[in-house]
């Protein structure tokens, strides 16, 4: 068994293409595509995968979608904890505008998960044993309920193991209430979790440790953007600006970020490290194009260059 686990419930097929102008009303040439698999936890798996880390991937997959899924996966040379469903799983589209550079993604929404499907999901997590880590990331697709990251939760607390959740909503909530080792929220998401409808970012540390005191995890990771991430404990509140570079493209830096925070975490490196190698991870992602995620050799560039600050 991996050590490293991620859990996706909303995978997707990224299709990629290029196209000179976008235009209404005109059929619009676009390059040859390319086919990714993609969803949050995947792209933390490709990532990890990216960094030298071998790690094992749950996902639901579904029809003749599912099955391409499933082989651009193997692709990537991630091993697989399939859950098959009935429909089939999605397929998202970003086009590249050349002249301009700028990305058009469209998120298509997921099939209806049944509860037989759901359930087997959770079935299969008590029958691992193992690991240290497990990563539930992105959306929660229609017909699992609210509180299935909370029972993943409790699943992942007997096997003695830590949780890692990116989600936002309701399904945060639950696995907050639950307890968790670590989220990663913006801060609209911390806000609700704060009970305020906005938080300033003077209280950021106040609204994370009282998340902490309640039970809800042991650390929190801010992500602001290009202007600072913010990896949060009772006792210690690490900051770190990214480097400027040349964006290309934003799709999977904040997975990207997860896998970097979870390489650190794997080393035992300490928290300002584990918080630098997360944000230089994310940072690598938006320097290359689509869905590419983050490259080996631009995080450790990007790494020593934030740990001589």
């Amino acid at each position: 068994m991996e050590k490293i686990i991620t859990l996706t419930l909303n995978p997707a097929i990224d299709k990629t293409t290029y196209t000179a102008k976008i235009l209404p009303e005109r059929k619009l040439r676009c390059t040859h595509p390319t086919y990714e698999p993609g969803g949050g936890g995947i792209n933390v798996s490709r990532a990890l995968a990216h960094l030298g880390v071998s790690n094992e991937a749950m996902y639901l997959a579904g029809g003749y979608t599912g099955s391409f899924f499933q082989q651009l996966i193997a692709q990537e040379n991630i091993n697989s904890i399939v859950i098959p469903i009935k429909g089939n799983t999605r397929t998202n589209i970003v086009v590249v505008e050349e002249s301009t550079h700028l990305q058009y993604r469209f998120g298509m929404e997921s099939p209806p998960v049944f509860e037989e499907e759901w359930k087997e999901c959770l079935e299969e997590l008590e029958k691992l044993n193992g690991y240290e880590y497990i990563v539930a990331s992105g959306s929660l697709p229609a017909g699992v309920p609210l509180d299935f990251f909370g029972r993943v939760a409790a699943i992942v607390k007997k096997r003695k193991a830590k949780l890692v959740i990116d989600t936002s909503g309701e399904a945060l909530q639950h696995a907050v209430t639950e307890g968790v080792f670590m989220i990663k929220p913006n801060l609209n998401e911390l806000s609700s979790l704060y009970g305020v409808d906005e938080l300033k970012r003077d209280n950021v540390v106040e609204a994370a440790r009282s998340v902490i005191a309640k039970g809800g995890c042991e650390a929190l990771v801010v992500s602001m953007g290009p202007e600072a991430a913010l990896l949060i404990t009772q006792n210690e509140n690490i900051r770190v600006v990214p480097p400027n570079v040349e964006v290309k493209s934003t799709v999977g830096a904040g997975d990207s970020m997860v896998a970097g925070i979870l390489y650190a975490l794997s080393k035992k490196w300490s928290w300002s490290d584990v918080l630098k190698y997360g944000v230089a991870c994310g940072t690598s992602a938006t320097m290359n194009d689509a869905t590419g995620l983050c490259k080996k050799d631009q995080v450790e560039q990007i790494f020593n260059q934030l740990r001589k600050q």
